[in-house]
């Protein structure tokens, strides 16, 4: 007996104990009928993740259930007392996800999709149009000209978490350590360089980034840094402002030359609005400020129009004054996202440094045929005054006051003035994913005036030697990733009919542009010995070392015209 009534006491104050844990939050009693929540957890390509924790809390227990998703992604949180809940899901190598204020009502079942973003994300969060009856237009946002900036868009089929409140902005760090061999114009971010970047979000619709380069060219000679520093915002009207100061600074690349260390601020402004559904509008400009040699100043104004024509055709004018770079094409993001490898482009007339300045308009009409392929058709008009070409071989600075030449001697390469281009021509272009997510082929025909010798190969004489004539080019292009490895890679070859100083269509930004000859980029993830993420880098340019054009210099001896020299980077980046 006295057994049994111990028994009967400590179930009693076992129960007592627990009794004010299991209050309902919001002060809801036990009589109400519990709910659940419910949903879909992906990363940023739609793809759901297994294993990824789930927690629910309520501000009535300091206490949360976990559940783990499924090989599908899905998770469920059932004997929900109602009231007010948050739900927190975190996942390796993935930024935790904060969704607040859920609402669970007595018998209620709720759904929360969450979609998680890798540390090495620079996530833009453009709302999708709505607009009833179209089809999904995700096509249409690679094919613009801007297609190789990386976008996210939101979708209707539920909420995209990433952060709600400055108390919970996200962070984002990458560092990469490279080496480049091969030939490249002075002033050019080649030989040794160390890349960093950081990024965080600002009152949840901001993002301040400070990112750049370090180094050294010619065997440790010449160093160089490239710093920019950006804040942009995205508005609740769809547009998204942004402003980014860019600081560069090189040694002299030739101890001949006085006065020739290059310091320069760019000011960026730019801004994407959307104008009623169909029509969205790019625009901004920069303005640089050079000391080399004496003082020069840059106005590089640019923008674009997009004209949505149902759900399968996007008309584009686009407007630009300087070239365009390749690297976000492949994902190469080692330098600031407004940067070519060589911008701001200098040459020299006599002992005058030049800026190179450039005017690039063209039309295209773009249409998705099926679900896997889009063709593009693109006419240009360019113009192009001080043209700077890429030269290869050691050159004697005293020789240059003949004139037009920058060269750089730690390196043997130099910079000639071309004088000017006037160019037209056109573009098709042919995208199929074979494999969708793992393989992409393009096929890119162009025909267009280029710069090219009509007589004589004699530096001294180049510039009246070199005249605008028209060749046909032809792009081939595979792109994917290896599911099992996780190799991302990207191999092209880009042919010209005929001899060519500077490329056909040296503007083009649509999915076939390429680099010149034979080209290869790979990026592969390694194990790594921290929470980040490790990857192997490896760029290379004309691996063939195609289109050397041989002139004579004023001694007599040989030096190259080239649209881009061979060259290979490789290194280690690491993301936090």
């Amino acid at each position: 007996m006295a057994r049994v009534l111990t028994i009967v006491l400590l179930s009693a104050a076992l129960a007592s104990a627990q009794a004010p844990r299991s209050r309902a939050p919001s002060g809801h009693d036990h009589s109400e009928a519990a709910g659940s929540i419910s949903g879909l957890v992906r990363n940023s390509a739609g793809t759901p993740l297994l294993g990824a924790a789930v927690q629910v809390l309520s501000s009535a227990s300091p206490l949360a259930a976990v559940v783990f998703t499924d090989a599908g992604g899905h998770f469920s949180l059932a004997n929900l007392l109602p009231g007010t809940y948050q739900i927190k899901v975190t996942s390796a190598r993935f930024l935790p996800s904060l969704r607040e204020n859920i609402s669970v009502h007595s018998g209620a079942h709720q759904i929360v999709n969450v979609t998680l973003n890798t540390l090495a994300e620079a996530v833009q969060l453009i709302p999708a149009r709505k607009q009833a009856g179209k089809d999904d237009e995700d096509w249409a946002w690679t094919l613009r000209s801007a297609a190789n900036r990386p976008v996210l868009r939101v979708l209707d089929d539920g909420p995209v978490v990433v952060s709600t409140g400055d108390g919970n902005a996200h962070v984002s760090a990458h560092v990469a350590f490279l080496a480049a061999s091969g030939d490249t114009a002075p002033f050019s971010q080649s030989g040794e360089m160390t890349s960093f970047r950081v990024e965080r979000s600002l009152f949840s619709t901001g993002t301040v980034s400070v990112n750049g380069n370090v180094g050294y060219s010619g065997n440790g000679s010449m160093p160089w840094t490239v710093v920019r520093a950006a804040y942009s915002r995205r508005l609740a009207d769809g547009s998204q402002p942004q402003m980014a100061v860019t600081v560069r600074n090189f040694a002299s690349p030739s101890p001949l030359l006085r006065d020739a260390g290059l310091q320069a601020v760019a000011l960026n402004l730019q801004n994407t609005t959307q104008l009623m559904d169909a029509i969205e509008v790019s625009y901004g400009s920069e303005l640089q400020s050079i000391n080399f040699m004496g003082h020069a100043a840059s106005f590089r104004p640019f923008g674009a129009v997009d004209l949505h024509l149902g759900p399968s055709t996007l008309v584009e004018y686009r407007y630009s004054s300087s070239r365009p770079s390749t690297r976000l094409s492949k994902g190469f993001d080692t330098a600031p996202a407004d940067l070519s490898e060589s911008d701001p482009r200098l040459t020299l007339v006599g002992d005058h440094p030049v800026l190179e300045r450039s005017r690039h308009q063209e039309v295209s009409a773009a249409r998705r045929l099926g679900a896997n392929t889009t063709l593009e058709v693109a006419g240009y008009l360019d113009h192009v005054t001080n043209i700077g070409l890429t030269g290869l071989g050691d050159f004697d600075v005293a020789d240059s006051a003949f004139g037009n030449v920058l060269p750089d001697a730690y390196a043997s390469t130099f910079t000639y003035n071309g004088g000017m281009l006037d160019a037209n021509g056109l573009r098709v272009v042919l995208q199929r994913k074979l494999v969708p997510d793992v393989l992409t082929a393009t096929f890119d025909y162009g025909y267009g005036g280029v710069l090219d010798f009509v007589s004589g190969h004699e530096l001294v004489n180049a510039r009246s030697e070199l005249a605008c004539r028209h060749r046909s080019e032809a792009v081939w292009k595979f792109e994917g990733r290896a599911p099992g490895l996780g190799t991302r890679w990207q191999a092209s070859y880009r042919w010209t009919s005929g001899q060519a100083i500077t490329p056909v269509d040296m503007f083009n930004a649509s999915p076939g542009q390429a680099d010149p000859y034979f080209s290869l980029f790979i990026r592969q993830p390694l194990p790594g010995f921290f929470a980040g993420r490790m990857e192997a880098i490896v760029d290379m340019k004309n691996l063939l070392a195609q289109g050397y054009v041989p002139v004579v210099a004023g001694d007599g001896h040989t030096v190259y015209l080239v649209q881009t020299a061979r060259a290979i980077r490789g290194g280690l980046a690491f993301t936090f």
